[in-house]
């Protein structure tokens, strides 16, 4: 590991050399010196490494390791959680250290300068990629520290999604996040980043379980295998998506960033190949991880070049405000043929809905070659549930949405009223508890005891309690577009894919104990459901009702600043989102009541035949007593 990351090193220090104040020309900034230059690549290349170390070292503990009987983490778990304290502590180092290099390096001073106490302040509230830095540290010391008092298997998944999420904020400021497309390109960086840091990290806490001759080495090697496959498979696609993004296929060959965009491939095709040799091989396994690991570190070198190599596309011209803004053209009002022919697709979103059905639809096939029966309406509503999301996040209507506060608003109704209906009614966590077996006794917990561990925890029962699934369906139409956090989340790509995920879950949580299949944490009788439902009808129809009447444009600056020729008057698109909101409120929950209903009514069928059966056993018994002492008095 340590002549890889030299060699890393090595190559980000000569390919940012290579490029010397390039960037800072293209930009129009005044190059702030060489500290600046190679201190940022330095300290990002810790951070980068640091964090992949901590997620890799979490995911370790928590899915390749075998908790004890007691819910305690063992001794090879114990020390993946160590090791990505340890890594924590760097990372969170090495993130702050970043914080005044990206304000010397966005400004152009020296970082001497950029330390003054009212330059560093000024710097801090004018730029984004210092608050990235200054939010991934703080990421990154909070699992360092809770690291330190985790001695529970549980604990490890909930750190382990935390890290992933620290490492996502310095991927939205990047390259991938300026110009025309950068709302693709950004979403193919958010993957690239995560597939990267997974598989960098696992890799490193699986070579350090097999040099402390840890524990089901086997078992740990054939999950390794297949995590490696699917990041490499992650890596390729979200990699070649963002190179066609930001740079022109004629440029590959002619200029710099195009032959690093080549490196890189290069790289990862040798990687592809070393995990088909890892995948054929039986023996002979820890020769070949080592020189994996080595081909990963100098591919993390190549990427610190690229980060200082502007590209080709980076300041492209004849981009109009629109493309600059959301990262695509909308030259045309929309219409129903162009909502239905015109496609975008969401690869974070979208993808996530493909997955999710894929996933479902082989669980449903699992069970059918065992023999067991499934529900077909349950199949139907999550295939739709997801076909829903793809739509609502893909189609014409998350094109649009972008641009129209209708358009917006009637995305937020699908993906917050009626893909959540559907998909609680396909029933995915029971389906996945009886397709998937559970992993055995002193195994390392698989995938059946990981959605027990998630839907079970403390804060996914929280969040399902209705009481607080309720305020938080409701409150989010209120505190986000009542205030200025709807302006600012329209105006970053990551915030708006961020928006339309919390839109999704909110509403999954608040149907899953109103009309849910799964049993929900805190289970409600069908009077109390009927209740939520009821509760929520008024909140909604004020907020409709309040949108339409309002004088006063939401976000007015951003939509302004797009400037669509076709759409000059916002205030009467607004009225329009508002009679959206109202009727496409109340029209879900109509649907709800009438599913909440039917199950009510079902619910009291069954339990009148178990009654029913009840009885007429008790009758028998009743009637034998009487036949027996009949039978007695004749003796």
């Amino acid at each position: 590991m340590l002549a890889g990351t030299i060699a890393a090193v090595v190559v980000a220090a000569v390919l940012v050399a290579a490029a010397g104040s390039e960037v800072y020309a293209v930009l129009g900034y005044r190059a702030p010196g060489a500290v600046t230059v190679f201190g940022v690549s330095a300290a990002r290349m810790v951070a980068d490494l640091a964090a992949a170390v901590c997620v890799g070292s979490l995911v370790f503990a928590a899915f390749f390791t075998s908790p004890r009987e007691s819910g305690g983490v063992c001794a090879d778990g114990y020390a993946a959680v160590r090791a990505a304290e340890a890594a924590g502590w760097a990372w969170a180092a090495s993130a702050a250290a970043m914080v005044p290099l990206e304000m010397s390096d966005s400004s152009g001073q020296p970082v001497t300068d950029v330390l003054a106490p009212d330059s560093f302040s000024g710097l801090l509230h004018a730029l984004v990629e210092p608050k990235a830095w200054l939010t991934t540290s703080a990421v990154a010391l909070a699992v360092a520290v809770s690291c330190r008092f985790v001695l529970s298997w549980r604990p490890t998944m909930l750190l382990a999604g935390l890290a992933v999420a620290g490492v996502l904020p310095p991927a939205v400021i990047g390259h991938s996040a300026s110009n025309a497309g950068h709302d693709i390109a950004t979403n193919a960086m958010l993957i690239h980043v995560v597939a990267a840091a997974l598989w960098l990290g696992v890799l490193v806490a699986v070579v350090a379980h097999l040099r402390r001759n840890g524990a089901r080495t086997a078992l740990v090697l054939g999950r390794y295998r297949r995590l490696a496959f699917w990041c490499w498979t992650a890596l390729a696609v979200s990699g070649v998506v963002d190179a066609l993004v930001l740079v022109p296929l004629p440029q590959l060959l002619t200029t710099r960033y195009g032959a690093m965009v080549l490196a890189k491939a290069g790289c990862l095709i040798v990687l592809g190949a070393v995990g088909v040799a890892l995948r054929r091989r039986a023996r002979g396994l820890r020769g070949l991880l080592g020189p994996e690991l080595a081909l990963m570190l100098l591919t993390l070198g190549v990427s610190m070049g690229m980060a200082h190599t502007p590209p080709p596309n980076l300041l492209a011209r004849g981009v109009g405000p629109t493309a600059v803004v959301i990262g695509y053209d909308l030259p045309v009002p929309p219409s129903v043929l162009g909502v239905i022919t015109t496609w975008r697709f969401d690869l974070v979103l979208g993808t996530a809905a493909v997955v999710m059905a894929a996933l479902y639809a082989a669980g449903v096939r699992r069970l059918r070659r065992r023999g067991d029966a499934w529900p077909v309406g349950r199949t139907v509503a999550w295939l739709a549930g997801c076909a829903t999301v793809l739509v609502a996040t893909s189609s014409g209507l998350g094109v649009y949405s972008s641009g129209m506060f209708s358009m917006h608003m009637l995305v937020h109704m699908v993906l917050n009223m009626l893909a959540p209906v559907l998909l609680v009614l396909g029933g995915p966590i029971t389906l996945a508890l009886r397709a998937i077996p559970p992993s055995g006794r002193g195994n390392p917990a698989g995938p059946r005891e990981w959605v027990l561990a998630v839907t079970h925890s403390p804060p996914a029962r929280a969040l399902a309690n209705p009481a607080v699934a309720t305020v938080l369906f409701v409150g989010s139409f209120y505190a986000l577009y009542f205030t200025p956090l709807f302006e600012w989340a329209m105006a970053q790509h990551w915030a708006h894919e961020l928006m339309n995920a919390h839109f999704l879950l909110v509403g999954y949580l608040y149907y899953w104990p109103v009309i849910g299949v799964d049993p929900a944490p805190r289970p409600l009788p069908h009077l109390a459901r009927l209740g939520v439902v009821f509760a929520v009808m008024p909140f909604h129809a004020f907020f409709g009702v309040i949108v339409m009447s309002t004088s006063t444009v939401i976000a007015e600056n951003f939509y302004r600043t797009l400037d669509l020729p076709w759409a000059p008057d916002l205030l009467a698109d607004q009225t329009l989102g508002g009679a959206i909101a109202w009727a496409g409120g109340e029209l879900p929950l109509v649907l709800v009541l009438i599913a909440l209903l039917t199950q009510w009514y079902r619910h009291d069928m069954r339990q009148g035949r178990r009654e029913n059966r009840s009885g007429d056993e008790e009758l028998a018994a009743y009637n034998a007593m009487l036949a027996q002492l009949a039978e007695s008095r004749r003796r």
